[in-house]
């Protein structure tokens, strides 16, 4: 990944579909650093915002309808991965 963060870009690329906003401070509104995601970024990407404080672990926050649309998307990859798995080993 890449920090760029100017002229309304994200903060950092190279996680597709994924517009992140990256914040690194002690008190931090979530709701406005998710409208800033919201507001910079391109149509066709989810927002995101990257956050900690000092001396904390990093945490990802964003709308919870992007969350579970990629979550169903993982679990649908992952049902075709094991059904897979499951067919090549009853073919032995």
């Amino acid at each position: 990944m890449t920090r760029c963060g100017a002229n309304g870009d994200a903060d950092v690329v190279g996680l597709p579909g994924i517009h992140i906003e990256c914040k690194r401070v002690e008190r931090l509104n979530i709701y406005d650093a998710i409208d800033q995601a919201k507001r910079d970024r391109k149509a066709d990407l989810l927002p995101a915002v990257f956050h900690r404080k000092n001396h904390c672990e990093w945490l990802v926050t964003m709308p919870m309808d992007d969350w579970m649309n990629i979550y169903r998307e993982w679990e649908a990859g992952r049902n075709g991965r094991e059904a897979n798995v499951q067919q090549n080993y009853y073919r032995q």
